[in-house]
């Protein structure tokens, strides 16, 4: 999520620095198998062949804390042949070595259970969004301390989302701040180094994944600007306006506070440049305030704009991993723009996205 530009706070430790094992993938193509069509030049069925693969806010009444953006760096791969994983498993797919974990403190509720990301489910046709400014955010960035939801630390479904992410904790954020209080730090899809967590370039060469970290989730996320959880109007309304409230998995949740329908799904993307690549929703942004429930946008036919006003009326914001796949001209600016539609699990197609699914619940 993002509220105002450019703060940094020191609440995030660093880690030892790693490389990652980069892999090279196969040279066979993929394609999608929705029904539906890009509303622009290129297709969403130019899914990028495997040779080239190719914020939120939390209510008032609970737990405070959520996200942000901004930054830049380069860094080094070594080629490797990727082992062969399912579509849809949580094992970590680039080894390396792991760098140092501290437990974080123990909380007294295990995360609850969601729907799974990668079981079957209505394959329906979904309507674009087209011509969206996209901006860009990543697990462990600090975008301003001093808001509630400007930082990445935690997000909107996981109040230790960056723990979670990396399997990395070095400190935690102070119990006053009103972002994020008593997260893990030091998780950080990005370049770690003592109060900053930067982004860098990501390539194909290894799947778009970070090179300072091996992830236990999807290096490809992303968040839409509807909060089905922390906020209020977008909760009370979420199974009135989201189209799968009703699919096997998801029905009969609609007043369960640990249930997040948005959480996990699966979004088709189409950058400026034509390329196609999938990620999944973790967060809720780009937004401020109380404006955390834009249905009309999200969830309308009519291809309407985001309600959001600020940082050029941006509309979705992606992951590192998916800013190096869509072919963003941008590291971390306000741009880039992108047609965007959900997808079910069942007509997302093998790629990057696929290695390493996220499936986790709600954990506030």
């Amino acid at each position: 999520m993002k509220i105002t530009k450019r703060l940094r706070s020191v609440f995030v430790a660093g880690v030892p620095t790693l490389l990652v094992l980069a892999c090279t993938p196969t040279s066979s193509s993929m394609s999608t198998s929705s029904s539906t069509s890009a509303p622009s030049s290129s297709s969403p069925d130019d899914v990028v062949t495997a040779s080239g693969w190719n914020r939120d806010q939390r209510s008032a009444t609970t737990v405070a804390g959520s996200r942000q953006r901004r930054r830049s760096a380069s860094t080094t791969t070594i080629a490797k042949s990727p082992p062969s994983v399912s579509p849809g498993t949580s094992t970590t797919v680039f080894q390396s070595t792991p760098p140092k974990v501290t437990t974080p403190p123990t909380t007294s509720a295990k995360p609850a259970p969601g729907p799974s990301a990668t079981a079957p489910t209505v394959g329906r046709s979904y309507p674009w969004h087209t011509n969206i400014v996209s901006t860009t955010f990543w697990v462990g960035e600090i975008f301003d301390p001093d808001l509630p939801d400007g930082s990445q630390v935690c997000s909107t479904y996981d109040s230790e989302w960056a723990y979670r992410w990396s399997g990395v904790a070095t400190g935690s954020v102070p119990a006053s701040s009103p972002g994020c209080p008593g997260a893990p730090t030091g998780g950080c899809d990005g370049i770690p180094s003592p109060g900053e967590c930067a982004t860098e370039p990501r390539t194909a060469a290894n799947g778009y994944f970070p090179t300072r970290v091996t992830p236990r989730e999807n290096p490809f996320y992303l968040d839409l600007p509807f909060d089905d959880l922390n906020d209020p109007t977008g909760f009370s309304t979420r199974c009135a306006v989201i189209p799968w409230a009703a699919d096997p998995g998801y029905a009969g949740h609609c007043s369960d506070q640990n249930f997040s329908y948005m959480k996990n799904r699966w979004v088709r993307l189409v950058g400026p440049n034509g390329a196609t690549c999938y990620g999944q929703i973790q967060d809720a942004g780009p937004s401020s305030g109380n404006k955390y429930h834009d249905s009309n946008y999200v969830f309308g036919l009519s291809d309407a704009r985001p309600a959001n006003k600020v940082f050029n009326n941006a509309g979705v914001d992606v992951s590192p991993a998916l800013n190096g796949c869509l072919g963003f001209s941008d590291l971390d600016g306000q741009n880039d723009r992108v047609d965007w539609q959900f997808v079910d699990a069942v007509d997302v197609p093998a790629g990057p996205w696929r290695l390493l699914v996220t499936t986790s619940g709600v954990n506030n």
